[in-house]
Formats: structure tokens, sequence, C-alpha cells
């Protein structure tokens, strides 16, 4: 579905992406991770061009996007929903209009549009507060809005880049119960940069570990994490050991304890 060739990217003197090749399948869900600054962010979104490639090609379909005319683009983009960082609201609107504006703006008529705004919604668990504006929801609500969002338009492709980076934590989970959800279902591809390893192992077909703008490694969670054989691969291994090792102490202590 997805194939990425020798994708190049550089802003001065840095590269960002150098010579990245992948691809995605129909249905499948892959996460990229890696340290801050690898380049993740910069390679999903040259995907849909929201940052325009120095080098390589991107191909959906066998459509290469980057030699798309900026018409053909906008078409190609209503066929890949993007899940930002940032909530990126509008406050005076309420959330079903924040999921319908785009449908309309599009030429799509009113109550079409807000019959596939509702469902949107309803798919993440917001059916009842879809008369809310962004300043009555809590952060986790405001992202799956977000999520709903890009959901209307019922994508081929979902690309999410890190969206639980803004929450706080204790808001974190209820956006990823959303993404396992929709994962699970499999009713799109999706391609997931994200630093949150649970759900990597939980979720994730495969797994693409970058570092300095490139591949280093790809494969199962249950190999990358646990036979790694990138430096990147094995700090990893080792963090998620220090936190099953760190839980199992804690759950020593309150045995003790009780």
């Amino acid at each position: 579905m997805l194939k990425i060739n020798n994708l190049y990217k550089h802003f001065g003197s840095l590269v960002a992406v150098n010579n990245l090749s992948m691809s995605v399948n129909k249905g499948e869900t892959v996460v990229i991770m890696g340290p801050s600054g690898c380049g993740k962010s910069t390679a999903i979104r040259a995907i849909n061009r929201l940052i325009e490639p120095d080098g390589g090609s991107i191909f959906l379909d066998g459509t290469d996007v980057t030699l798309l005319s900026e018409e053909e683009l906008r078409g190609v983009r209503k066929r890949i929903g993007f899940v930002f960082q940032q909530f990126n609201l509008i406050g005076r609107l309420t959330a079903v209009e924040n999921v319908m504006l785009g449908l309309v703006m599009d030429g799509l008529k009113r109550e079409e549009a807000y019959e596939k705004s509702l469902a949107a919604l309803q798919k993440v668990g917001l059916d009842q507060v879809v008369d809310h504006r962004p300043s009555q929801l809590s952060g986790g609500q405001q992202q799956r809005v977000g999520i709903a969002r890009a959901l209307a338009y019922e994508p081929d492709l979902m690309l999410w880049d890190e969206p639980t980076a803004s929450l706080d934590p204790m808001l974190v989970r209820e956006v990823l119960v959303v993404m396992e959800e929709l994962a699970r279902v499999r009713e799109t591809t999706m391609l997931v940069v994200t630093h949150e390893i649970a759900f990597a192992l939980h979720v994730a077909d495969r797994i693409v570990l970058m570092d300095k703008g490139s591949i280093v490694e790809s494969g199962a969670p249950h190999r990358v994490f646990v036979n790694p054989v990138s430096d990147v691969g094995r700090r990893y291994k080792e963090l998620i050991e220090y936190q099953l090792n760190t839980s199992s102490r804690t759950l020593a202590g309150e045995r003790i304890a009780s």
C-alpha cells in the first residue's frame, strides 16, 4: 500500500532523514520508534508532504506522491488521516463542528458531514460530548476529537505523529485505548510515531527503529525488543527490563508491607 524509496530530507547542514526506505502493507500497524531528533516525525510528515522531501519517492497504491501537483495532492490527502501532537481544534466550534468542518469545506452537504462526524465521534467514545467546545473537554478528549476528525474521511492510511506527547500522563491511556481498538479492527492501515513502548508491544505488527535519520532495525516486536541487533534496540530492551524489575520490586514491597 505504502512504499518509501530512498527518502532524504535536510534542514541546512542537518540531515534529518537519510535515504530511508520502507513499506507498509494494507491493514498493517507499523510503529516507528527511536530517540528524539532521529527523524521519525520528519519522515512521517513527508508522506503527505506536510514537509517537502529533498529526494526519494513515496508511493501510495502505486502513485508517487512526490510528483503530484497541489490539486492532485489535496485529493490524496483525503485518503490519509493525520493525527498531530497538538490538538489544533477551533475553540469557538463544538466537537462535532470541529470534525465536520473539513468535510463541509470539501463540498460535502452539511447533513451528510454531520452524520459522518457523529459516527466518527462515536468510534472514539465521545458521542456524549458532541456539543461541547474544546474548553469543556479534557486533553485526552480533545485529542480524541482530533482522531475523529481524521477518521471522518474514512482514510485508507492513518498517520500518527506522537499523538500522546502533549498529554498529561494520566490522560495518555484513553487515547491509546482508541488507537488499540482501531488497530484491532484493522479498519485502516496505521503508521505510528510514538515513544509508548507498551502500546508498541501490544499493538504493532512491526517495529521500525530509527537513529540519526536512518532505519537501524525492523521486525516483529518480540524479536526487536527481545533479541535486538542495533544499539537503539538494545537500549529499548534495557529500558523494558528496568521497568519490569522496578514493577516487580514495587509489588514485592507492597506484599511485604501488607
